[in-house]
């Protein structure tokens, strides 16, 4: 029995030393049986109504938070993504469960039509995806699993398979999408970047004409409360753009939404840093991938930072250049371990100053500008605060040496995830929950947050791998235990 399993059907007893003892309503607990609710057998969905198949970026930051509970399970999470990769590099989006209804999400298998549109593309055969991509956390996500147990993953070649897939993803995303010639990744629809209707995306969008609504029926409105959600125009604009994708066989280069965002490329560029430490285990250096993401953190700068301002902004690659919308976004480069102290020092200023209120007037991050005329603190990525964004604000605060923040940060994510029943996002202002519950990163997330703390302090591409035999801290080997028969 999967030790996963084992942790949501009982009680844990002797077999298992926590820090402090679990009881039945830990947060630990309570986590796990989120993951092991929302698992399918070979991936974890992020929530069992609103989003029932498998999402990039949720794998990614889910995996993370898996491999405390249960390394292989983890493993098994970015294996069944990256087995659902196309020939060009790209990872897709979604990957769709076939046993899922067609009206359960929109779109759907019959909208992205995967393996015929994308057949120039390389798109797989035996599975439907869709077409566009999201953040590309995954080399990170794949070294913090090996280090989570390098003996089973070295054992069953665990690195060896992903490394390839991984640095096609990364050419793909280098060459195929640097749409701007500055060197970054350009995103071509709002959804790649995961932060669908952010007011980053208001002027871009405003020259895409809307898909009429008789075209398409909105599955989240089942789910998800209307003014929580995109609006019916947003919404319009987006089956637009993805629909002249799918027309145009997923070439890139070609449509009106063109855009460089900040989190997008900061996760590109911490995850050629683990790349380079996955390099270095399966013996090589590592050394041109560590430049490569040296020189992408520059153009980073060069092409986003607004000193004046005191953070990144998106650049519209097809328009006037910076897209003046502050938004979380805009701080997630907080990550990059070779970023310039003084930027570090001013980004975590903007963070704890009146457009974020980190730590005064909001305790987690939120999603777009307290102070903007487009923030609404329950409308989706318009104001909100997110657990992966803070997540990634707590691990960029560590980095930069900001521990007291960090730990501050560190228990408002846990307070809140499991004040709101891991809620896919909540109000900044009083932690209501918003959205779905029972949210897969959510829980991964804090997890995470949860073990390890002490080795948090470093970043993860030069963290030393842990000792698979230490009980010292939540018994990890103990729970790995089951991985293994």
């Amino acid at each position: 029995m999967d030790r996963t399993a084992q942790l949501t059907a009982r009680r844990a007893e002797r077999d298992i030393a926590y820090d402090p003892p679990p009881v039945a309503d830990s947060l630990h607990i309570r986590a796990a049986r989120v993951l092991e609710a929302n698992w399918t057998g070979t991936s974890t969905v992020p929530s069992r109504g609103l989003y029932p198949h498998q999402w990039s970026w949720d794998s990614a930051f889910i995996a993370i938070g898996l491999r405390h509970l249960s390394p292989l399970r983890a493993q098994t999470e970015l294996e069944t993504l990256l087995d659902a990769q196309w020939g060009d590099g790209r990872i897709p989006h979604i990957v769709f469960n076939p046993s899922v209804p067609l009206d359960a999400y929109f779109p759907s298998p019959d909208f992205w039509r995967s393996s015929t549109a994308g057949r120039a593309a390389g798109a797989p055969r035996t599975v439907q995806t869709s077409g566009i991509v999201q953040p590309p956390v995954h080399a990170l996500a794949a070294w913090l699993v090996h280090r989570a147990d390098p003996g089973l993953s070295r054992a069953r070649g665990f690195l060896t398979r992903m490394y390839p897939r991984l640095a096609a993803w990364h050419r793909y995303l280098l060459h195929r999408r640097d749409l701007g010639g500055g060197g970054l990744a350009s995103v071509v629809h709002p959804w790649e970047q995961g932060m669908d209707n952010s007011p980053c995306w208001d002027a871009p969008l405003a020259r895409i004409s809307p898909a009429p609504a008789r075209s398409f029926r909105r599955a989240d409105l089942d789910h998800g409360a209307a003014e929580d959600r995109p609006t019916d125009l947003d919404y319009g604009r987006y089956v637009r753009l993805a629909t002249e994708y799918r027309d145009g066989g997923y070439a890139d280069g070609c449509g009106d939404f063109a855009v460089e965002d900040p989190a997008f490329n900061a996760l590109l560029i911490a995850s050629e840093h683990a790349l380079a430490e996955i390099a270095r285990e399966l013996g090589a250096t590592g050394t041109a991938r560590h430049a490569r993401a040296e020189r992408l953190t520059a153009a980073l700068i060069e092409r986003m930072w607004d000193p004046a301002e005191g953070m990144f902004f998106c650049r519209d690659v097809r328009g006037a250049g910076l897209i003046p919308e502050r938004s979380v976004s805009g701080l997630i480069p907080l990550l990059l371990p070779t970023l310039p102290p003084d930027i570090a020092a001013t980004l975590v200023r903007t963070a704890h100053g009146p457009h974020f209120g980190l730590g005064d007037t909001t305790r987690l991050a939120p999603s777009y500008d307290l102070l903007g005329e487009a923030f609404d603190p329950h409308r989706y990525w318009r104001g909100p605060a997110w657990f992966n964004t803070n997540w990634l604000l707590e691990r960029g605060l560590r980095t930069h040496g900001e521990r007291e923040r960090a730990d501050a940060l560190r228990t408002a994510v846990l307070d809140l995830a499991a004040g709101s029943d891991f809620a896919e996002y909540v109000d900044p202002y009083t932690g209501e929950a918003c959205g779905a519950t029972g949210f897969g990163w959510t829980a991964a997330l804090a997890l995470d947050l949860l073990h390890d703390e002490p080795a948090r302090d470093e970043p993860p591409w030069d963290a030393p791998a842990r000792d698979p035999h230490d009980t010292t801290k939540f018994a990890v080997n103990e729970l790995k235990g089951g991985d293994r028969g």
